[in-house]
């Protein structure tokens, strides 16, 4: 056992005392070590439960005859963080929390490892973390916050984000405004819709990572709890297999998670995490774009979850969860059977998979649509290419054309919108909220959703590079590359500056000349930082990370 190298011998005297500490017994010494790593805390609704999950997390790993030791793993609720510099510090944090689970691992000798995530940037750093470690790995997530209710009508955190730009636009009050504050998340779990976190929990079940039910279960039921017992089980046998991470993240893995998120409709963000997870883990997804758009082209969108409809996350669950769309996948070869699961393989785990709700789960011969949710555009514009999520968009917006109105952050269009002065027509262009100019890439779920509440979510498109929540709806266009900080055309851009989007042709280009914009390339000059104090991480940060077109990993 790899633990042996802090427990065996006479030389690890010392830390079988530090052990024995901790209230450890010679018999349990003699058993595999395994680390729970829990994201548990008291600041992220996703997150404040997890306690609970560990707890039978490691009564599944004593049922099976190891010994497990938990440890923290830090984690932002991007809603908290939301609108404000503290955006800043969200996708920054996927990084640190792959860095402190290699850490970990290494420094203590643990001989595999279990992993509690939930929200956002956690998913995706666990799964870096366990790529690079590379010890037998099981994870499990804390599961989907139930939606909330009103007048029979779900509700999630998107409603209270669009709610902001109704009351703005006079269609709310704001004591509508305070009653929708009570119900719309009505406890403990991840946001209810198809948003990021969500989106990703569901992405680990299509890499192998986790098993059936781990996206989709809700927080609250004991089928959770007891998913964290037969995972705490798995990672043992899955131990004796020898089984790692790079044996179950392979080529085929990813390009089933990516069929996976064209059929769910998923969050922008996964474009981002899925080439960083893949480079963790020594898969080379050379220009990600466009291997996006040749997945979408042949998978068809059969879900439309909130943001991009009415469904929510408790209703997927109850259809058959990620297992019955990647059975209806299945149905078309659209997915790889073979590919290996911490539980056998895809195929084994489709057997006898129903989908129990076709108005949830669309069948593969009646899909919301023949492509995917997502979508790589490029051109003039975004030469490395950017994303939307095109199931989520209306369709009078999936072609464009209008006037540029040009933000240098992500406030100052806020403020312009709320104030009105955002109108039909409009081409919204916040820039300077990449990777390197935000520093941190910020999401902009609050303009989106003021535009939304304002009811011009189908008149008015938005791009940035930065990113979208994955509560974003409407014709929102992310992750620019390249970013305006490293000199990309969406910082030669001027105020009226005509933008065509046609996302059906995957194309988004400025109506200049290329002499134009060499002309304004050879007048631009780098800003200054954002970020003045040079011993801060944020500072740090973006000196090093690399573009989002490459999933903003470290160079």
């Amino acid at each position: 056992m790899k633990s042996d190298i802090v427990k065996k011998g006479i030389a690890r005297a010392p830390q079988r005392s530090l052990f024995k500490a901790l209230g450890f017994v010679d018999e349990e010494l003699d058993k595999p070590l395994v680390g729970v790593a829990v994201a548990e805390s008291e600041i992220v609704p996703g997150h404040v439960h997890l306690g609970v999950i560990a707890k039978a997390v490691a009564d599944g790993v004593r049922n099976a005859g190891g010994v497990p030791a938990r440890f923290p793993v830090i984690g932002v609720c991007d809603g908290i963080a939301m609108g404000h510099d503290g955006m800043r510090y969200s996708l920054i944090t996927r990084e640190l929390i792959a860095d402190s689970i290699e850490c970990m691992a290494m420094a203590h000798g643990f001989d595999a490892l279990v992993f509690i995530p939930n929200c956002d940037k956690i998913v995706p750093g666990m799964l870096m973390g366990a790529a690079r470690v590379n010890l037998p790995a099981v994870f499990v997530s804390g599961g989907p916050m139930l939606a909330g209710r009103r007048n029979g009508k779900p509700l999630t955190l998107t409603t209270m984000f669009e709610a902001v730009g109704a009351v703005a636009a006079g269609t709310m009050s704001e004591m509508e405004l305070a009653e929708l504050e009570e119900a719309a998340c009505p406890g403990c779990g991840s946001c209810s819709g198809m948003f990021t976190a969500n989106s990703m929990n569901c992405v680990t079940e299509a890499l192998g990572m986790a098993l059936a039910g781990n996206g989709t279960i809700p927080a609250v039921m004991a089928e959770r709890v007891r998913l964290a017992k037969r995972t705490g089980m798995l990672v043992l046998d899955i131990l004796r297999k020898n089984i790692r991470p790079q044996d179950i993240l392979t080529e085929k893995a990813f390009l089933n998670a990516l069929a996976l998120d064209m059929a769910l409709g998923c969050s922008t963000n996964t474009a981002l995490h899925l080439p960083a997870i893949a480079h963790s883990a020594g898969v080379p997804f050379i220009d990600f774009p466009s291997i996006v758009n040749r997945v979408s082209a042949i998978t068809p969108n059969l879900c439309r979850l909130a943001p991009a409809g009415e469904s929510v996350i408790e209703e997927l669950h109850a259809a058959g969860g990620v297992s019955a769309v990647l059975a209806e996948l299945a149905k078309k070869s659209l997915v790889d059977p073979s590919a290996l699961m911490v539980d056998g393989t895809l195929g084994q785990r489709l057997k006898n998979i129903l989908n129990r709700n076709t108005c949830v789960i669309r069948p593969i011969d009646e899909p919301f649509s023949e492509t995917g949710g997502l979508s790589a555009l490029t051109g003039n514009l975004a030469p490395d290419g950017c994303i939307v999520k095109q199931s989520a968009v209306a369709p009078a917006m999936l072609f464009h054309e209008g006037p540029a109105r040009v933000f240098d952050s992500e406030e100052t269009a806020f403020a312009d919108i709320i104030g009105g002065k955002i109108k039909a027509g409009d081409v919204v262009v916040i820039r300077y909220e990449g990777p390197r100019g935000g520093p941190g890439m910020k999401e902009m779920l609050g303009p989106t959703a003021a535009l939304a509440g304002l009811g011009l979510g189908d008149k008015v498109a938005l791009i940035t590079d930065g990113r979208f929540s994955g509560a974003t709806r409407g014709a929102a266009i992310g992750h620019v590359s390249p970013e305006a900080a490293c000199g990309g055309v969406i910082g030669l851009l001027k105020e009226g500056d005509i933008i065509a989007i046609d996302i059906v042709k995957r194309a988004v280009n400025v109506k200049l000349s290329a002499a134009e914009l060499a002309r304004r390339k050879a007048e631009w000059t780098q800003p200054p930082s954002k970020v003045g104090d040079p011993k801060t991480y944020l500072y740090r940060y973006a000196r090093q990370v690399s573009s989002a077109s490459t999933g903003a990993v470290f160079e």
